[in-house]
C-alpha cells in the first residue's frame, strides 16, 4: 500500500489547511481493513499522532488538536482528510498519513505501530 499526502504548506496563525492522504489506486486498499492515523513530528520532537480512525471505524482525536482538527475519509476515492483550522505556530510540522492492516484499538497510543507510512507534507504556521 502507498500512500500519498498533500496539502501542506505555509499558513498565518489563525488560518487553515486541508491534508489529503491518497491511497495508490493499484493497491488492493480498502480503508475499512486499515487504521489510519495523521502523525506528526516537529523539530526537535517525537512524533505525535493527532487524529486517527482505527479498523473498527472508532475514531480519535488528540486532545492538544480536539475542536480544531477533524479527520474524516472517503472510502469511494481512498482517500483521508484532515481538516485543521485555527492553526498555531506550535502546530509547525511533518505531517504523515500512517496505515496499519486490522488496526484495532487506540491508534493514538504512542507504542501504536503503523506499518506503512506516506512520505510527510510540511505545515508551516507563521505567527
Amino acid at each position: 500500500v502507498q500512500l500519498v499526502e498533500s496539502g501542506g504548506g505555509l499558513v498565518q496563525a489563525g488560518g487553515s489547511l486541508r491534508l489529503s492522504c491518497a491511497a495508490s489506486k493499484e493497491s488492493r486498499f480498502t480503508l475499512g481493513d486499515y487504521a489510519i492515523g495523521w502523525i506528526r513530528q516537529a523539530p526537535g520532537k517525537e512524533r505525535e499522532a493527532v487524529a486517527c480512525f482505527n479498523s473498527d471505524g472508532y475514531q480519535f482525536t488528540s486532545d492538544s488538536v480536539k475542536g480544531r482538527f477533524t479527520i474524516s475519509l472517503d472510502d469511494r476515492t481512498k482517500t483521508v482528510y484532515l481538516q485543521m483550522n485555527s492553526l498555531q505556530p506550535e502546530d509547525t510540522a511533518v505531517f504523515y498519513c500512517a496505515g496499519r492492516l486490522y488496526g484495532r484499538g487506540n491508534c493514538l497510543a504512542s507504542k501504536y505501530e503503523y506499518d506503512y507510512w506516506g512520505q510527510g507534507t510540511q505545515v508551516a504556521v507563521s505567527a
